[in-house]
């Protein structure tokens, strides 16, 4: 095993955070030219733990939404998903969900995030239950928590929760630019959280502010794994886009390839990414067979319009392994 995971655990994954709205358009194009635009419920912990859902695993969640009806849609979409639900609170009123608008178009999508004051950064550490977070084999933390307080005491403290509990901590970087006041305080709350965490996740980008102040200039994957690695982290994750990704553990480093994929979006890859690769290594297989998994789940989501509904069960996702050509990078 990669991670220390305690299999009697009655639950796999509790995810903790952002849980908002996306409004993608329906026009391909960009955003200027939109006009009509389709309601998902969005954010990067939400899609994960929908995508943990289909492909079979038992995942509940830590959040908060608005006291209106896009937080009902929210937490009534989780539910509908197997997400259980019980542990999402409700904000106070005027407290509005995040929403975040995305243009469909070939190449890079643009997305515009409205998230002052939303309600998941209102999560608090009097919401937290011990016994809920400890009911898990993993917890699943997001960057964006740790924009703003009290979400980002929130998160230290579950952090906590979890490891006198036992329970594995996965560290999603999850960088939006615009949500932080600056990169530099991105820097010191990313490194604070990373060296609590037995997994993290990013891509190459979001190491890079990571490690801003830290470890500038690094800008080298060996040498971003070596201090996490070094610092008590179990596997660390760095996604290169088109180019695969790079894991690494104790035991070395592993070089992840791609399916190819009928790109419509580029949103939601990263998601689907970290779903399929955690559930792989949740169910013991190797890290060369969870990469494959993660490869796939990420081809198969950015062919659909939205990030939570396009995300794959697993036997689409053994369908796509079964019937595409796995590719390694040169």
């Amino acid at each position: 095993m990669y991670l220390n995971i305690d299999q009697s655990k009655p639950r796999d994954v509790a995810a903790f955070g952002r849980a908002t709205i996306d409004l993608y358009a329906n026009e391909i194009g960009p955003m200027e030219d939109a006009v009509t635009f389709t309601k998902y419920v969005g954010g990067s912990p939400a899609n994960t733990a929908v995508a943990m859902s289909k492909l079979g695993l038992a995942v509940g969640y830590v959040g908060k939404v608005s006291d209106d009806q896009f937080g009902r849609f929210i937490t009534r979409y989780l539910a509908q998903q197997g997400v259980d639900v019980s542990h999402i609170a409700v904000a106070a009123p005027g407290v509005r969900s995040g929403v975040t608008m995305g243009e469909i178009k070939p190449g890079e999508c643009s997305c515009f995030m409205y998230r002052n004051d939303c309600a998941d950064l209102h999560i608090s550490c009097a919401q937290l239950d011990e016994a809920y977070i400890a009911s898990h084999k993993l917890l699943l933390i997001s960057g964006t928590s740790l924009t703003h307080s009290p979400a980002r005491e929130a998160v230290f403290l579950a952090m906590e929760m979890a490891k006198r509990n036992g329970v594995a901590i996965s560290f999603d970087l999850d960088y939006r630019d615009g949500t932080w006041d600056s990169p530099e305080e991105a820097s010191v709350y990313y490194t604070l959280a990373a060296r609590q965490a037995d997994m993290v996740l990013g891509t190459r980008e979001e190491f890079d502010i990571m490690e801003k102040l830290y470890h500038p200039g690094n800008q080298n994957d060996d040498a971003s794994a070596k201090w996490l690695l070094e610092a008590g982290v179990s596997v660390v994750s760095i996604k290169q886009g088109k180019q695969g990704s790079h894991i690494y553990t104790a035991q070395g480093k592993t070089i992840g390839g791609i399916y190819p994929a009928k790109v419509l979006k580029t949103f939601g890859a990263g998601d689907s990414y970290s779903s399929a690769f955690t559930f792989g290594l949740l169910k013991g297989k190797s890290m060369e067979q969870a990469l494959r998994y993660a490869a796939a789940a990420s081809s198969i989501t950015i062919s659909g319009h939205s990030c939570s509904d396009s995300m794959p069960t697993l036997s689409q996702v053994e369908e796509y392994m079964a019937s595409h050509e796995y590719v390694l990078p040169d």
